[in-house]
């Protein structure tokens, strides 16, 4: 008990970055406060939640078909609490490294700790290297996920322009996150980011009731082992989500509190995202082989087209999530991470979007990508770096002693928790990485084979040609309604 009011001593209330002083508070001030300046336990379970599940949530439905009902639903359970593990665990190392820094007097105002800085404290540059490439990489295409998500759910409901034009518009739109700080100043937009994910979920679960089931329904997966893992490194992506998971916690007045915000943040996403997944499902079956946006399945209508809107400024909300990492890594090497001049960052953090527009028009594959970046940069990144960084972290007898935050009984203190951080890292390697790395490349590759490069407008359908048959692990053409 003592030790626990000594950390929250150490860290609690140290967090203003960009927040002025000694000034007035008027009600401007109040209201730009309330809708901006957020670090509470709800800001924390909000930012989680709304940045768990995001344009994914359209393609579970895709997955669902690839690995069966029973299969992809053990895969949101099994990955759900494998990330919520890993979460506990990029937490602890959090604190530890906060706590060890605030005791020698370390100021962390205007500085917001990232991953790689937590590795290099508490493990060495190495490390920290090996982090800082694995998550940046995978912020990136994070990030480019969001833009061809844009792309592709805006085309149905105007489809004048092409895919790639929607992208161009969208690049520019989602380039206004350079005025966003920090996570400390996302509370209206993960409060909105959350309500708008939450209709969508239902809208697909009730509309595909409503819809019932399609004239011969079949439900035949899991008929081949490429879709079956593709299907479940999908799903592995969908519970990663905790790779800003540091940038968060820094965010909070109380950070120590945030493992039981996250657990709370993916039982809510699985009330989104199992019921949507299975009824979508249940109604299409095998059609959703050959859609990877449960959009496309779904009949026209004012609902329908809500969603579409709701999903599309959320996607701008998740470019935000996954893009200001990258930005603070960005203001951190060119040396003006600490300045107060919000214009001067915003600036400077302009360049880090190019690339991310850039590659978004490369690969407009909406669906394979997700699984291709789940299992080759979601399985370092958020699993095996955090389980094999907390064994080497606590390996000493003096360091498992002091350590500022002890394992649950839950799990049987030390040696019980290392005993998963093994499981984690054998199982993400093999399954997630391995067999799904194999699944997910030869996806992706059979997608540059067919529409090749900067393909204008991707699984778009033509008035005078047909495309070239499709492997079912790819995601055809989706019908014009």
């Amino acid at each position: 008990m003592a030790l626990e009011k000594e950390v929250e001593t150490v860290i609690v209330g140290n967090y203003e970055e960009m927040e002025s002083e000694g000034k007035p508070r008027d009600v401007k001030s109040k209201l730009l406060s309330f809708l901006w300046h957020g670090g509470s336990v709800y800001d924390a379970w909000f930012s989680c939640a709304s940045n768990q599940v995001a344009q994914v949530l359209l393609t579970l439905p895709y997955s669902f078909s690839q690995l069966g009902m029973l299969s992809g639903t053990l895969f949101q359970l099994f990955y759900g609490l494998l990330g919520c593990w890993t979460a506990y665990l990029i937490s602890a190392l959090y604190v530890e490294y906060r706590t060890r820094k605030e005791r020698e007097k370390y100021n962390f105002r205007n500085h917001v700790i990232q991953w790689f800085e937590v590795l290099d404290g508490l493990l060495g540059k190495h490390w920290r290297n090996v982090g800082l490439a694995f998550n940046c990489t995978f912020l990136l295409f994070g990030s480019v996920i969001q833009l061809i998500a844009c792309a592709s759910n805006i085309y149905y409901i105007n489809d004048n322009l092409d895919k790639r034009t929607w992208t161009y518009i969208f690049g520019a739109c989602c380039a206004t996150t350079v005025f966003i700080p920090s996570f400390h100043n996302y509370r209206i937009w993960s409060f909105l980011g959350l309500l708008m994910t939450t209709y969508t979920a239902w809208y697909l679960t009730v509309a595909s009731l409503l819809h019932g089931q399609v004239e011969g329904v079949q439900h035949s997966g899991p008929t081949k082992l490429v879709l079956y893992f593709t299907g479940a490194t999908n799903i592995l992506y969908t519970f990663g989500g905790h790779a800003v998971t540091v940038e968060i916690m820094h965010a909070m007045w109380k950070p120590q509190k945030f493992k039981s915000i996250y657990l709370l943040a993916s039982v809510y996403v699985l009330t989104l995202t199992l019921p949507s997944a299975a009824a979508v499902y249940w109604a299409f079956g095998d059609m959703l082989l050959d859609h990877s946006n449960a959009f496309s399945l779904l009949p026209r209508s004012s609902f329908r087209d809500m969603a579409v809107i709701l999903m599309l400024i959320h996607q701008f909300i998740t470019f935000g999530f996954a893009c200001t990492p990258l930005y603070l890594v960005w203001e951190k090497a060119i040396g003006i991470h600490e300045s107060k001049s919000l214009c001067k960052r915003a600036l400077a953090r302009l360049p880090v979007v190019i690339p991310i527009w850039f590659l978004a028009i490369v690969f407009p594959f909406f669906g394979p990508i997700n699984s291709t970046v789940g299992s080759l940069l979601v399985s370092f990144t958020v699993y095996i770096i955090p389980a094999l960084a907390h064994i080497f972290t606590f390996k000493s007898p003096s360091a498992r002693q002091n350590a500022v935050e002890q394992p649950p009984k839950l799990v049987g203190r030390w040696a019980g928790a290392y005993t998963i951080n093994v499981f984690v890292v054998v199982w993400i390697v093999v399954v997630g990485f391995g067999f799904g790395g194999w699944a997910s490349m030869v996806n992706f590759v059979h997608q540059i084979d067919t529409f090749g490069f900067f393909t204008k407008c991707y699984q778009c359908p033509s008035p005078t040609s047909v495309h070239p048959p499709q492997l079912n692990a790819t995601a055809p053409s989706p019908l014009r309604h």
